[in-house]
């Protein structure tokens, strides 16, 4: 493995800051890709183009793409400050003053060795996450036909317990109809009997009002007679009084109050 001269921690700096490159890097390629895709799709809609033409869509091109390049560079120049500011930072805290060789960093040697560095470790870290992600892609593959299991086995659970209930509500359906019908013929009994004792007591009240009806004529016949009899005692009362010597002089003073007043009338008309 391609070493830097680093120990462990410092190493890790390194890939750290390669990670983070790498990615900012890989972005920025994509942004140009889409450079070209964009006039693609927006220029080249036509058939055959003139030079002229041609050349008007490689100039554009071209400072959309020089644009690009730029951005990143001035972008990657920019954070490279920042990653010395860091350091320089922490030296300055220890009273340490550190020195850059600009011209080393144009070292090809130096650069190759970077660059194998570069490729071992990430070649390295990506066999080591291939091996992960397979690793991982095998767990979840154990646990889903785990999960498959478990899926299917409480699918016959389902099953059962949806056959069960049915079978319940078929046996809770057959009781109700049971049960329902014992109400049906205890209600028809209990209705047969209302009208029974109904057709009872009408006839007891037809024979009750037949009885008071005869009854009533008859108590109409003897008021007859009563009357009848009372009727004949006044006049039996009445010739008996008539009789009597008291009618009898009472009758004789009427009669001559009656010649007075006569007689009186008389005068009075002279």
């Amino acid at each position: 493995q391609a070493e830097l001269g680093f120990n462990e921690h410092h190493q890790n700096e390194v890939i750290n800051y390669m990670r983070f490159a790498r990615s900012k890097r890989a972005l920025r390629l994509k942004t140009i890709d889409s450079c070209f895709q964009d006039l693609k799709d927006s220029r080249l809609v036509e058939e055959t183009f003139t030079v002229d033409e041609v050349s008007e869509m490689l100039d554009g091109l071209q400072v959309v793409v020089h644009s690009e390049v730029e951005t990143e560079l001035i972008n990657t120049a920019h954070t490279n400050v920042l990653l010395l500011r860091q350091l320089f930072s922490q030296a300055e805290k220890f009273y340490l003053k550190l020195q850059t060789d600009v011209s080393e960093l144009e070292n090809r040697e130096l650069l190759e060795q970077v660059a194998e560095f570069e490729k071992a470790e990430f070649t390295s870290s990506s066999k080591k996450e291939i091996a992960r992600l397979q690793e991982e892609n095998d767990k979840l593959k154990a646990r889903l036909r785990t999960i498959e299991m478990q899926a299917t086995s409480a699918l016959d659970e389902k099953s059962k317990l949806e056959k069960a209930l049915k079978d319940l509500q078929k046996i809770q359906g057959d009781q109700k109809l049971a049960l329902k019908t014992k109400e049906i013929t205890n209600l028809e009994e209990t209705v047969t009997a209302l009208k029974s004792d109904f057709q009872k007591t009408l006839n007891a009240s037809s024979a009750t009002q037949k009885h008071l009806e005869d009854n009533l004529v008859t108590t109409k016949h003897d008021l007859l007679k009563v009357q009848e009899q009372l009727a004949v005692a006044e006049k039996e009362l009445e010739k008996k009084f008539q009789q009597t010597a008291s009618y009898r002089n009472m009758k004789e003073i009427l009669t001559k109050k009656n010649d007075q007043l006569k007689e009186i009338r008389k005068r009075l008309l002279k």
